[in-house]
């Protein structure tokens, strides 16, 4: 048998040490989730959600490794659809190293996939989900930045019964929670305000909207409210108009998209639209993320990518937080699942303060109501027509 030199003992020695160092201070992972559509009609919110909190993720990365941990991001396309998204909740939460989540935009996925997640404690802060039932079914680990339908759909109601002096009109929602809750709330404000609702109904149309129009027409409405996304109502608008049908139609932030505009050309002038997502004009802290996001992704920043900005860092917080907590140690999920829910910040966020009642709503919201309609370039766009701050029922 040959034998060794030893220089070739003391290599192998030396190699073996320096493995055994390397993993002994190898940094411990931990990852944020995000899901949002990230294909689809609405992947142009969903992909500001999931731009944004990678962006966050980029922006903390050094606060976790001078504490010897990996901060890493990892993003899931819930196609808006729940199926889809209670999929990837089972993954999330089978990955151990995923400590919470950024999401969703929908309230239909959003519901089932928070209880799926809920058993592992996987915490969820989202920037979009505005269905009651998202936290009224108090789960310890589901928390919104965002305002409710039950807040929001009225807001939109009474801007148009008191400001647009709407008398008579025609619901519409895409039978989705989300749309349909947007829509019910609408529709319950305005008959307190004496409106007469000529018709209210639920249609998963995508294409050919002639059938509506027509009793639409019909109806002698002066208003419509329409609960559903832009994908849908873009398409549908442009239509109407065509149709000589000029009247204000109202809805919710799910028309908050740049391709409501190009979806409905000429049709978007006069939609009307409440958001929970405030536009750029209105977060003068947002100015700098903007041309960063620009660089990084092509794209402008919107609404939805100021509030999921803001929720990666109050997750980013929560888990900074729970470390400390633990004595810089690794935190269990339910320890980042509790300091989420125990969130009180009042600087470094775009949208103001933010902190949650017991049931994971914010205590003060903001909502913006959007008119399209030409700006001084001439060309039709989005402009802000009022502010509404709302407060929290529950505590």
């Amino acid at each position: 048998m040959k034998k060794l030199g030893l220089s070739t003992l003391t290599l192998g020695a030396l190699s073996l040490g320096v493995l055994a160092l390397g993993s002994a201070n190898a940094a411990t992972v931990i990852k944020i989730a995000s899901m949002s559509p990230l294909t689809g009609s609405s992947s142009d919110l969903g992909l500001q959600i999931r731009n944004a909190t990678e962006l966050a993720i980029r922006d903390n990365k050094s606060a976790f490794t001078a504490l010897g941990f990996d901060l890493q991001f990892v993003a899931y396309d819930d196609q808006a659809d729940p199926t889809t998204g209670t999929a990837n909740a089972r993954r999330i939460a089978a990955d151990n190293s995923i400590l919470a989540m950024v999401g969703t935009l929908n309230s239909g996925v959003v519901i089932p996939s928070s209880e799926v997640l809920a058993p592992s404690h996987v915490a969820i802060v989202s920037p979009a989900n505005t269905n009651p039932k998202v936290t009224d079914r108090g789960l310890a680990n589901m928390n919104r930045i965002c305002a409710r339908d039950d807040s929001q759909g009225p807001a939109g109601a009474d801007y148009l019964v008191s400001t647009l002096k709407a008398k008579r009109v025609y619901v519409l929602n895409d039978k989705t929670p989300y749309g349909q809750g947007l829509a019910d709330a609408a529709e319950a404000f305005m008959k307190t305000k004496s409106a007469t609702i000529v018709a209210s109904e639920g249609t998963e149309e995508k294409s050919d909207f002639s059938s509506i129009i027509g009793k639409i027409k019909a109806s002698k409405a002066d208003a419509i409210y329409f609960g559903g996304l832009y994908g849908q109502v873009g398409p549908f608008s442009k239509q109407l108009r065509e149709a000589g049908v000029s009247i204000p139609v109202m809805g919710g932030d799910g028309y908050d998209s740049p391709d409501l505009l190009s979806l409905a050309g000429a049709g978007a002038k006069d939609i009307y639209f409440t958001t929970v997502a405030p536009p750029l004009t209105a977060v003068p802290a947002a100015r700098v993320l903007s041309s960063r996001y620009n660089a990084a992704y092509k794209k402008p920043l919107a609404g939805f990518g100021i509030m999921g900005y803001d929720s990666a860092k109050v997750v980013i917080s929560g888990v900074l937080s729970a470390i400390k907590a633990n004595g810089n140690k690794l935190p269990t999920r339910t320890q980042v699942e509790t300091a989420i829910r125990g969130t009180k910040l009042s600087a470094g966020l775009l949208t103001g303060a933010i902190d949650f009642n017991s049931v994971g709503d914010r205590t003060s919201a903001k909502m913006y109501i959007i008119q399209v309609k030409n700006s001084a370039a001439g060309k039709l766009d989005f402009s802000t027509a009022g502010t509404v701050t709302v407060k929290s029922s529950k505590q």
